[in-house]
């Protein structure tokens, strides 16, 4: 037997004996468990990092006595529409469920994972940029998750963006390398001379924006989505931040004016209210209309009237805007007073009038497809909208207290407690109900959400899912390697 001692940086300690026949992932579970956390890398006193989890400790070199330095690593999630990827930053493994043709097999790319730093997805597809610049993908290979065409170009890789079938990667060097449908902006070798010094990327459904370092703007993809924006290519100029819909982008100006291009009926004509559209400070979108905040906390609205893009009604009352949010066909404002005014599609969150005595103190908004859910200074929720998509919470609104956190999936919201206990509602089969699984969820850190599913860290490592099993929710046949990452 072998007498090892661990230690976090803070100076937490823990002492324990383990067989020198065991390999390094029962170490590493006898540790975590010790010292309470749920993702850890160990160190030797000699530096020597144990990575390697089926390594025996004989091989690793542990001796007697020795000590380690457990290191927290911070575990986080992505998702496709309906899959989920768990790594641990800097890590050498992905774990991956769900549907089959949204990324959920990895297995083909597992040995390419070197120190993960980050995930992006499309709605089939995921891609990872790792340590040294470069980019591993999977999924639907029509859809962003075969990058072979341009893999020897994925070098340098600082920032990733996705359309719903393609990915846009920028380099080291400014340019920009994208993959995927070319419909859907996967192909920009025609204007690969124009893409230097790019510095954002924003995406459409179907169309990419890219924002360069002279604050100038280049698009492509469907012209329909914005991905043909020659028209206006002169007045954008001294760009300071592009908002896009599904089929439109807004850009804001240096001078807080702003242009916009793509489907003039779903936000890309904002010639109606040009004039108004001065000193901008923040534009929010749905699906078809934007929402723009002045300086005067005043707000403008085009796009489609029916799903956010008339706010007449309620223009007189929109003062002291401090913070949008919307759901696909609405818009949710907070005010400076902490109430929150509604405008829209009423079946999508529109119309907030019967809660609106209720709405007071508001600190933060967060949406469904089709429901608002409003938290209170309080930590007490609020919701309104399609009540079988999450705007009804009054089955559970008695434990809706002490609320630090609100997820929201298409049509279902869950909450985080203060107690790290989890409270959700909506749709039953789209993660709104987890009752099958509500005795594990304590000391929950952090909920991602796929379309029709959660997925929740523990403080322990373990990862916890409901929802649609065949989208996400059903994890158990990873949970051995989740516990492994």
């Amino acid at each position: 037997m072998l007498r090892l001692d661990a230690a976090l940086p803070s100076g937490k300690r823990a002492s324990f004996e383990i067989s020198e026949s065991s390999k390094v992932e029962d170490l590493q579970l006898l540790v975590q468990k010790a010292l309470g956390h749920g993702f850890l890398r160990l160190v030797t006193a000699q530096g020597h990092v144990l990575s390697d989890p089926l390594m025996s400790l004989q091989a690793a070199g542990l001796q007697d006595g020795d000590d380690l330095t457990a290191i927290v690593r911070r575990a986080r999630l992505a998702a496709t529409a309906k899959s989920f990827a768990f790594w641990c930053d800097g890590g050498d493994k992905i774990v991956t469920w769900g549907d089959a043709n949204y990324g959920s097999r990895s297995s083909a790319v597992q040995h390419q994972f070197r120190h993960v730093q980050q995930i992006q997805a499309t709605t089939w597809a995921f891609a990872a940029i790792l340590a040294d610049g470069s980019v591993v993908t999977w999924g639907d290979p029509d859809r962003g998750g075969d990058s072979s065409a341009v893999q020897k170009q994925l070098k340098g890789v600082k920032q990733l963006q996705a359309t719903e079938r393609a990915f846009a990667a920028i380099l080291a060097d400014g340019s920009v390398v994208t993959w995927g449908n070319p419909a859907f902006g996967g192909n920009n070798r025609y204007l690969q001379g124009q893409l230097r010094n790019v510095q954002q990327l924003q995406a459409t459904k179907r169309a990419f924006a890219a924002m360069l370092a002279d604050g100038a703007v280049v698009t492509w993809g469907d012209q329909s989505c914005g991905g043909d924006s020659f028209l206006i290519h002169h007045k954008l100029t001294k760009v300071q931040e592009v908002q896009a819909t599904d089929w439109a982008f807004a850009a804001i100006l240096a001078d807080g004016s702003v242009v916009t291009w793509g489907d003039p009926d779903r936000g890309g004509d904002s010639s109606a209210v040009q004039d108004q559209l001065r000193n901008v400070q923040q534009i929010q979108a749905t699906t078809w209309a934007f929402a723009a905040i002045l300086a005067d906390g005043s707000v403008v609205t085009w796009g489609d009237p029916d799903r956010g893009g008339d706010s007449s009604a309620v223009q007189e009352q929109l003062k002291g805007v401090k913070q949008l949010q919307a759901t696909e066909r609405a818009f949710a404002a907070i005010l400076a007073d902490g109430s929150v005014l509604t405008w829209g599609n009423p079946a999508f969150g529109g119309n907030n009038r019967a809660i609106q005595d209720q709405l007071r103190n508001v600190q933060q908004l967060q949406a469904t497809k089709r429901a608002f859910a409003a938290m209170l200074a309080d930590g007490a929720v609020v919701t309104w909208g399609d009540p079988g998509r999450g705007g009804n919470s009054s089955a559970v609104q008695d434990q809706l207290k002490s609320a630090r956190q609100v997820q929201a999936a298409a049509w279902a919201f869950a909450a985080i407690l203060a107690d790290g206990s989890v409270v959700t509602w909506g749709d039953p089969f789209s993660g709104g109900d987890s009752s099958a699984v509500q005795d594990q969820l304590r000391n929950v850190q952090q909920i991602q959400a796929a379309a029709w599913a959660f997925a929740a860290i523990l403080a322990d490592g373990s990862v916890v899912t409901w929802g649609d099993p065949s989208c996400g929710g059903d994890s158990s046949a990873v949970q051995c390697q989740v516990a492994h990452v």
